[in-house]
């Protein structure tokens, strides 16, 4: 009997989320997969690449091949269940998302759904962060178009591998009301962030802090180095990012080491 392709599947926003729930919809219309998704079970977007180390985790059962953990991250979802349930074949792929909101430029280093994916390919398995940037006056969002895009890129990567070197993975983020659209590969665009919290104070006075919401804002980055995720996303098109782990500064190396000495 012909192995299935076994596909990993985790998230940021929760086990219960709509673009979780699609992305499973997605990759059971595909013959000859076998779908296994472990999520938190609370929403945990932009907690970054954390592992919970000061209390212990727990796998609660939802359905079947499908998880959430206990007060889990992404990242403790594709760890724990690497070390578990996947011990005797790592799974073929690692999928997370679909996220709700983009995550481009640098806005990767704070999301969860990308940490999922550095997770797989810390332990050489092939992975993708798939985002659907919102429209936030719909807050329930469309997946369609995500939903289609992740099947074609899971189709031409079951006929051979991704091709990008160790420890990178695609980072790729779907347009908002776009029915068809063009894949681009793309850099991570430069990012603009500012300081926005949000003072409130319960019925006894006590302050608490709300941190806000940043607007979409950026530009390209120097050098002729082709299109930003932005870019691709404001005219409309499908962006995929190769994401690789090593943050080293490379060009800066020489400069710092003949300032040290």
């Amino acid at each position: 009997m012909k192995n299935k392709y076994r596909i990993l599947v985790t998230n940021d926003d929760g086990y219960e989320a709509k673009g979780l729930l699609c992305l499973v919809e997605a990759l059971k219309e595909l013959d000859d997969v076998k779908v296994t998704v472990v999520a938190p079970a609370n929403e945990k977007s932009a907690c970054g690449h954390s592992l919970t180390l000061v209390r212990p985790l727990r796998f609660v059962s939802v359905d079947d091949d499908f998880y959430k953990l206990d007060d889990g991250t992404p990242s403790d979802c594709v760890y724990l269940s690497l070390s578990t349930m996947f011990e005797d074949k790592r799974p073929d792929l690692l999928i997370s998302g679909i996220n709700r909101g983009s995550n481009m430029g640098e806005d990767i280093t704070y999301s969860g759904t990308a940490a999922g994916a550095m997770e797989g390919v810390l332990h050489d398995v092939p992975s993708i962060a798939i985002s659907q940037v919102m429209d936030f006056t719909n807050p329930d969002g469309d997946f369609t178009l995500a939903q289609k895009t992740i099947k074609e890129l899971v189709l031409k990567i079951k006929k051979g591998t991704i091709p990008h070197p160790h420890r990178e993975f695609l980072n790729v983020n779907i347009p908002a009301d776009v029915d068809e659209a063009k894949m681009l590969v793309t850099y991570a665009g430069y990012r603009f962030y500012a300081n926005d919290a949000h003072v409130h104070r319960n019925p006894r006075g006590e302050e608490h802090y709300w941190l806000g919401l940043h607007p979409l804002d950026f530009s390209p980055r120097e050098g002729n180095i082709g299109i930003s995720d932005y870019e691709a996303i404001k005219a409309g098109n499908i962006s995929i990012t190769p994401i690789q782990l090593d943050l080293s500064a490379y060009k800066s190396m020489k400069r710092l080491q003949d300032w040290i000495d």
